[in-house]
């Protein structure tokens, strides 16, 4: 593992990744001389110290918003084998010391997951400042290497959460097409297919896996005035049968949901502001655990690692050193997602 080095002054994060209840890595950017000013900085004991590493040499932004080629996840399999991703793929073996770009898959990933010994990704044609091009690809490769297999084509809503849209959990990873939800135990090599259970009106789901055949779908529509109607389902036969749970508060535009695997939710959202909800009942019932009256700087990367420890970031950076000025904080949670609190770098 590479030693690391100082955090750059008003570091601001991106993505972060997980790879055990303590270490965790996080792409991110600060103001610097020479651009790019993306960087990569380490946690060894879940965020009271911090190390900066090598990044790639590409910008942080947004999918098809920006003006140039970016940056905007990243997502570690292990301590040593990890990917950043944006437009086209970098890759390490060496817990980020040295990053290669990957020839494939072309063109852009939106989201990325590694599940069961596979590398799954959501692949379409982002061009700067022109937007996303309709439906992405959902592709798998070893994660050892070797040739990508494109699996089936999955329309996109909100390409603001895009690093979200591959739910994982236990080994099983999910991802919703907008009608159906994909469900594979086996990274990938094998899926199940049933409709989601959202209303025609609303739409644009979000799902997190629950237990190995469990999953909870946030269906979000009917919008006003910072507002949607927000329906929670649940399934416990990878989405074959749904049954309604709880309606978190209509506050903000749409939402992320995740779990953790002992019954508790989290959905990140924001509008006007920024909201984080939790139910500790698998869905039944709701509150609002978080209020950041930020106007709707929002969120990435909603997750859980274990039973009890999640993460998210507020406010993700989108821009090479950060010249937006956005928050680009990152919260923990270690009793499940019903209390929050801010790590510094």
């Amino acid at each position: 593992m590479p030693s690391g080095g100082p955090v750059p002054a008003r570091f601001a994060a991106t993505s972060v990744t997980f790879v055990s209840a303590d270490e965790a890595f996080v792409l991110g950017t600060a103001p610097c001389a020479h651009a790019p000013c993306t960087s990569v900085v380490r946690t060894l004991d879940r965020g009271r110290t911090w190390v900066g590493l090598p990044a790639p040499a590409e910008p942080v932004g947004q999918p098809g918003l920006g003006g140039a080629p970016a940056v905007w996840g990243i997502r570690f399999a292990t301590p040593e084998h990890g990917f950043v991703f944006g437009d086209g793929l970098w890759e390490t073996t060496d817990g980020g010391q040295a990053w290669i770009r990957d020839a494939q898959p072309g063109g852009s990933i939106l989201s990325l997951a590694i599940a069961q010994g596979q590398v799954l990704a959501l692949t379409t044609r982002c061009t700067p400042g022109g937007g996303c091009a309709q439906p992405a690809a959902l592709e798998r490769r070893p994660l050892g290497g070797g040739s990508w297999t494109a699996m089936q084509k999955v329309t996109i809503g909100n390409l603001i959460d895009a690093n979200d849209l591959i739910a994982t959990q236990a080994g099983v990873a999910a991802v919703t097409t907008g009608r159906d939800v994909l469900v594979t135990g086996d990274g990938g090599l094998t899926f199940t297919v049933n409709p989601v259970p959202c209303p025609a009106l609303e739409q644009s789901p979000s799902v997190a896996v629950t237990s190995p055949h469990g999953l909870a779908v946030l269906c979000t529509g009917q919008g006003y005035t910072g507002h949607t109607i927000k329906r929670v389902y649940v399934s416990r036969d990878d989405g074959a049968h749904w049954a309604p749970a709880g309606i978190p508060s209509p506050d903000g535009d749409g939402g992320t949901i995740a779990a953790t695997g002992a019954g508790q939710l989290a959905i990140a959202t924001e509008s006007a502001a920024s909201w984080l909800f939790y139910s500790g009942d698998a869905g039944s019932s709701w509150r609002i655990v978080y209020t950041d009256g930020d106007g709707g700087m929002g969120w990435a990367d909603l997750g859980f690692t274990t039973a009890t420890d999640g993460v998210v970031v507020h406010g993700p950076a989108d821009s090479d050193g950060n010249s937006t000025q956005r928050p680009g904080q990152l919260f923990l949670t270690s009793d499940g997602g019903t209390t929050w609190r801010q790590v510094s770098f």
